[in-house]
């Protein structure tokens, strides 16, 4: 029970962190919101990890956090790409429902995890339940192939993120997640400094705070995510932790009063659904 929630807390701050985060990126480039924030992620990560366990980590550990951290760099890359040259409703439902889907073969397929009837019921009804939370209407127009390629890549970034981070011990704390931070602050500066000269300025400092509670939280939910894994098998904590498209849409419909469209209250009652059944297995 306490994975599920871990998990579902995962998801909460990753959603937490895709609004602030969406939010800085308006004001500005997104590469360098992201690149900020995963700095911060790493100074926060980097402070804590030594309160977390008394032995040093594991070359293994931090091997398999610093994988997950270039999943993240390329999940994010391949996803904002796709975002700037396609269309978002399908850009972003595809990198979702991939990020689940990869993961859970791989775990039933090559790590012998057997989930429970139930979770499986749980897993059908959350893939078609995050597919319609995450599709966006929008006037943008690109391509579709374009888009579903650039999903499909965002999707394996955000898979090996999960993937990776599951296979660190829990006698390491949390510096898989740290060594994570490295290698995907790394990526995303590289990209700035390779970029246009905009991406080099230091935003204004609603938009430097608005990045740094974006990678505060983020790091919050793989830390989640990273003891969700440790109680629970590794599809149910990815399922769970990547239903976290549910919260912009919330957000959107409480603060922004956004109007919410069918397709997201079918989608927001399945994933209600899927989270019972998983809890009820569990």
């Amino acid at each position: 029970m306490a994975g599920v929630a871990l998990a579902l807390a995962s998801a909460g701050c990753y959603g937490l962190s895709d609004v602030v985060g969406g939010l800085s990126a308006r004001r500005a480039p997104f590469a360098t919101v992201a690149a900020l924030g995963q700095l911060t992620a790493l100074v926060l990560t980097l402070t804590a990890a030594p309160l977390t366990t008394a032995q040093p980590p594991s070359f293994s550990d931090l091997g398999w956090g610093g994988l997950s951290g270039l999943g993240t760099g390329l999940g994010m890359l391949m996803l904002f790409r796709g975002l700037s040259r396609a269309t978002m409703s399908v850009v972003v439902p595809v990198s979702a429902v991939g990020g689940v889907t990869l993961p859970v073969l791989v775990s039933v397929a090559f790590l012998g995890e057997r989930p429970a009837t139930l979770t499986w019921l749980g897993i059908a009804l959350a893939l078609p339940a995050l597919w319609m939370v995450a599709r966006q209407r929008t006037d943008q127009t690109g391509t579709t192939d374009t888009g579903m390629a650039d999903g499909l890549a965002a999707g394996v970034g955000i898979a090996v993120q999960y993937l990776a981070l599951a296979q660190a011990s829990g006698q390491s704390g949390i510096w898989p997640v740290t060594a994570g931070r490295v290698s995907a602050t790394a990526v995303l500066v590289l990209v700035v400094l390779r970029g246009p000269k905009t991406r080099r300025r230091l935003p204004s400092p609603r938009v430097m705070l608005g990045a740094l509670t974006s990678g505060a939280t983020a790091a919050i939910a793989l830390v989640c995510y990273l003891l969700a894994a440790k109680q629970q098998l590794t599809t149910v904590a990815v399922v769970l932790s990547s239903l976290y498209p549910a919260v912009p849409v919330l957000f959107g419909l409480t603060v922004l009063r956004e109007r919410l469209r069918w397709q997201q209250a079918v989608g927001l009652v399945a994933a209600g659904c899927a989270v019972a059944l998983i809890t009820v297995a569990s």
